[in-house]
């Protein structure tokens, strides 16, 4: 073996195309945008149907906007910015932002969700201690993502066992699904797949800048170029190991 073959990166493999029913479930408006939405958006010009949850409305997210008076801007902005990408069905189920906490409530939530969905395909969000770094290192992740991305690799299996959650068919008729094949993690240290972010690399950019109370409150760049700038760098990352074309990373845990 050569050095240059020891140096090569491990390639990613691409996202299964197999499905017709995605799920995606993250903490936080805008968490989508932060670098999934060029994805959603192939997704959707493919036919697929694609459903957002989100565990909080981002209510703690803006310092100079009182939590009252931000959550319903911030829920607008979500709605907003899925639509720019194909996404018409946006739920949240109001777990206090800068609060959630790993555990059964929010474990019974997502199953609820999945089995009244239906998806093949989970996706969320970076549930691992850490952002960027693979191997280690990096910046320290949130709690509240490391929480909705830790439940929801949970409530992936969690929908599927009649015997968990029993409540769900009792009360809310939502019987067992058993259909979840995959969930696929974005912002992840350790990817195994991508999707080609050409196509709806435009499109992401326009998603991001729909939450612009809350991209004006944290940084005094202009928008566009904040929103532009990150995201470029973001599908350039995994281009390398993706045929050098630019693509959002994923890690593919199947099921």
């Amino acid at each position: 073996m050569t050095d240059d073959a020891i140096s090569e990166p491990n390639q990613l493999e691409p996202m299964p195309t197999d499905w017709q029913r995605a799920l995606a479930v993250v903490a936080h408006p805008d968490d989508l945008e932060y670098g999934g939405a060029a994805a959603v958006a192939a997704w959707t010009d493919a036919g697929r149907e694609v459903v957002y949850l989100l565990a909080t409305r981002g209510e703690a997210g803006i310092d100079g906007i009182a939590p009252e008076e931000c959550a319903p801007l911030r829920e607008a902005e979500q709605r907003a910015s899925a639509a720019v990408v194909g996404v018409h069905a946006v739920e949240f189920l109001d777990h206090r932002d800068g609060v959630v906490e790993y555990g059964l409530g929010l474990r019974r939530d997502i199953a609820a969700a999945i089995r009244r969905h239906r998806p093949e395909l989970v996706v969320t969000l970076n549930h691992r201690d850490t952002w960027g770094g693979e191997g280690g290192g990096g910046y320290w992740n949130t709690p509240d993502h490391r929480a909705v991305g830790r439940a929801t690799l949970d409530a992936a299996a969690d929908a599927g066992n009649r015997w968990i959650f029993p409540e769900l068919i009792t009360e809310e008729e939502l019987e067992p699904w058993n259909g979840v094949r995959w969930v696929a993690v974005a912002g992840t240290n350790a990817p195994t797949h991508a999707q080609d972010a050409g196509p709806g690399f435009e499109r992401s950019v326009a998603s991001l800048l729909e939450h612009r109370a809350y991209i004006e409150g944290l940084t005094d760049e202009d928008p566009e170029s904040y929103a532009r700038g990150f995201l470029t760098m973001n599908v350039e990352r995994a281009a390398p190991r993706f045929g050098g074309r630019p693509a959002v990373a994923f890690e593919v845990f199947p099921r």
